[in-house]
């Protein structure tokens, strides 16, 4: 049977916060090798948890070569539910060249108990190879703005006995409750925005429907709010039934999602948010909540630690570095092309306030052959079949719809959008598949174009390519990062 909550008294459970959280990146960027190599080294690994049932099936598809993905389907509790997923994806050998992966569900309101699984063994295969031959801490990063997935993906999440959730893209006030609930053995619901909609839409995941009474007992994992602002920090933190366990203060210079520039969006003259001072969150008043804390975006560097550290943080959380490691799920000649542009001293990250169709500005690598290329941009043919960013809206004959800013422009004008909307908007979700060696195969042999998310500030990974000239591994960051002097008062 599921237990009663064990709810942590501190997000460092019986031994001392982590010093570094490696971030969770992209769509399988955080992968299991990534962080389960960062949790041996003795700090935070985090796998990204975004679009995991699309991870699992496709790397099924490809043959699983090494038999990871299978070992940990046999280590699920319900030996029913995962065979069912190995035999309705797996190829032996892999696919054909050229041919299509099978698709998956997409998100719904109501999702069908096949996809509530496939999203719950997508997690847990994850976390579970994270977790697999040590004792480490292992996390898993969610975005807010995948509500429709949230109960089920923390779900398998906490049934491989994840330490750790994080979450951003958002105001992830109903995460605390949502964990404690699962943990307790009810029902697991979250709200989920639904534009034009007055009436509450909610998502929910039943363990005991979904898992019977064989579920193992579920600990509750500590919770921390990825946030830009103390103003933020301060709303979620005043409240016992919305606090989280801690936060990461994640700086505009960080890859992926940013928060946008408060007030008015101004842009500068190659087209990127101008940040002020009103963006930068105030330390001093995040550090007298009394909640731990850690840093993020730019502080990828042993002095940027021992800075944070004697501003009163935990730790710093850090991305760009472990996203060019060797255990990166990056595809290695996208990481080369970095590392050569980063040789050359022609590295850049450009920080678009149109590429996202969640409406953030989001940092796009300049590489060749990726989508940052206007000619590779213009070629792709514009479609929406992943979804995971899509935005649920109320339509005129009170049901919901679907639509994604970076869907054809007049599909998404029929449903009520602005065309304005859609200029400059990238699919996202299947660029970022590609990044990671998943992506779709189109009629005529027609590869999905990858793009390349890192943070902005390039100080720490010039200093690390200058100590590891032949590339670096995750042990290698880490090592690296803790030679910061440990401030007298930590």
């Amino acid at each position: 049977m599921i237990g009663a909550v064990q709810k942590p008294e501190a997000p460092m459970f019986d031994r001392l916060p982590p010093r570094v959280i490696q971030g969770g990146m992209g769509m399988a960027v955080s992968s299991w090798r990534l962080a389960r190599s960062v949790s041996r080294a003795g700090q935070l690994g985090v796998v990204s948890g975004i679009a995991l049932d699309t991870v699992l099936a496709r790397r099924l598809q490809d043959g699983d070569p090494e038999g990871d993905i299978r070992r940990a389907l046999d280590r699920f509790p319900i030996p029913a539910v995962a065979e069912s997923i190995r035999s309705r994806y797996f190829l032996a050998g892999g696919r054909p060249a050229g041919k299509a992966y099978a698709p998956v569900p997409k998100l719904s309101f109501r999702p069908t108990r096949t996809q509530q699984e496939l999203t719950v063994v997508g997690n847990f295969v994850e976390v579970w190879l994270a977790k697999e031959g040590h004792s480490g801490l292992v996390g898993v990063n969610y975005m807010e703005k995948v509500q429709l997935a949230t109960p089920a993906a923390v779900l398998g999440a906490m049934l491989a006995e994840v330490d750790y959730v994080l979450m951003g893209a958002g105001v992830p006030r109903e995460i605390p409750r949502l964990l404690d609930d699962l943990a307790a053995g009810s029902t697991g619901t979250i709200s989920v925005d639904v534009h034009g909609s007055a009436e509450a839409h909610r998502i929910s995941v039943d363990a005991h429907e979904l898992l019977g009474d064989v579920a193992p007992r579920l600990r509750r994992p500590a919770f921390l709010a990825i946030v830009s602002a103390h103003v933020l920090a301060y709303y979620l933190a005043r409240d016992e039934g919305i606090r989280p366990d801690g936060f990461v203060i994640e700086g505009h210079a960080a890859g992926g999602h940013s928060a946008p520039p408060r007030g008015p969006l101004t842009l500068d003259e190659d087209r990127q948010p101008i940040y002020g001072p009103r963006d930068d969150a105030d330390i001093a008043k995040i550090a007298a909540l009394g909640l731990p804390f850690w840093l993020a975006g730019g502080y990828g560097h042993p002095d940027r630690l021992a800075a944070a550290l004697a501003a009163g943080a935990a730790g710093v959380q850090v991305g760009t570095l472990f996203a060019l490691s060797q255990e990166s799920g990056l595809r290695e000649d996208l990481r080369e092309g970095v590392m050569s542009r980063l040789d050359e001293g022609t590295l850049e990250v450009r920080a678009d306030a149109s590429a996202s169709p969640t409406g953030f500005p989001f940092k796009i690598a300049q590489l060749d052959g990726t989508l940052s290329e206007p000619a590779v941009y213009a070629s792709r043919e514009r479609l929406c079949d992943l979804s995971y960013l899509r935005e649920p809206f109320a339509k005129s004959n009170g049901g919901i719809g679907f639509r994604c800013a970076s869907e054809p422009a007049p599909l998404y004008v029929r449903k009520g959008g602005d065309a304005a909307d859609t200029v400059g908007r990238v699919c996202l979700c299947n660029a970022l598949t590609a990044a990671v060696g998943l992506g779709q195969s189109r009629r005529g042999d027609v590869q999905e174009p990858a793009l390349v998310t890192l943070g902005q500030d390039l100080h720490g990974l010039a200093a690390l390519r200058a100590r590891h000239p032949g590339g670096w591994r995750a042990e290698d960051v880490v090592s690296w990062l803790l030679e910061a002097p440990t401030p007298p008062s930590a």
